[in-house]
């Protein structure tokens, strides 16, 4: 397979990655939000996990304030600052390549809600063991983040 092929399969997977995560995260929003009203609750798992609905003016955990131009262009910051790291590790590994379609698909699933309503559709609460509420969209980018680490460890691991 000639380098403009690899780079081409590659850059189709993390594609078709990016596009389940980013649907996936666009239709739990859309359910949440035609089930529940803001800052309602339903219980999904008892003593453990409920759904609750919050719209996030804020950037991750709450921080880097409310302005949303600001945030969005954080986001793409941060999006091509990933791509330069990675880029050459995404045609070799297939963990690479996962891991970087699930932060493209979870970014950009939270980039639209901030262009479409000004605020994040978050949801899932863990409300015993985790103080903030998040979405499909943060999961997919911290999943993304962890399997980035863990690829550049296995990678630093085979070096030594």
């Amino acid at each position: 397979m000639s380098q403009h092929q690899k780079s081409s399969a590659a850059a189709l997977a993390i594609s078709a990655i990016a596009l389940l995560a980013f649907a996936l995260d666009q239709y739990t929003k859309h359910v949440v939000q035609r089930t529940l009203l803001p800052n309602e609750s339903m219980v999904a798992i008892p003593h453990l996990l409920r759904w609750t609905y919050e719209r996030n003016y804020h950037g991750a955990f709450g921080l880097f304030g409310s302005n949303a131009a600001l945030l969005i262009g954080m986001a793409v910051v941060v999006l091509v600052l990933f791509w330069i790291s990675f880029r050459d590790a995404a045609m070799q590994s297939r963990l690479v390549r996962l891991a970087f379609g699930l932060i493209v698909g979870g970014a950009i699933g939270n980039i639209v809600d901030r262009i479409h309503f000004g605020y994040v559709v978050d949801f899932i609460d863990f409300y015993r063991i985790w103080p903030n509420i998040f979405n499909v969209g943060d999961s997919c980018v911290t999943v993304g983040v962890v399997l980035l680490l863990l690829s550049s460890l296995l990678a630093s691991r085979r070096r030594t």
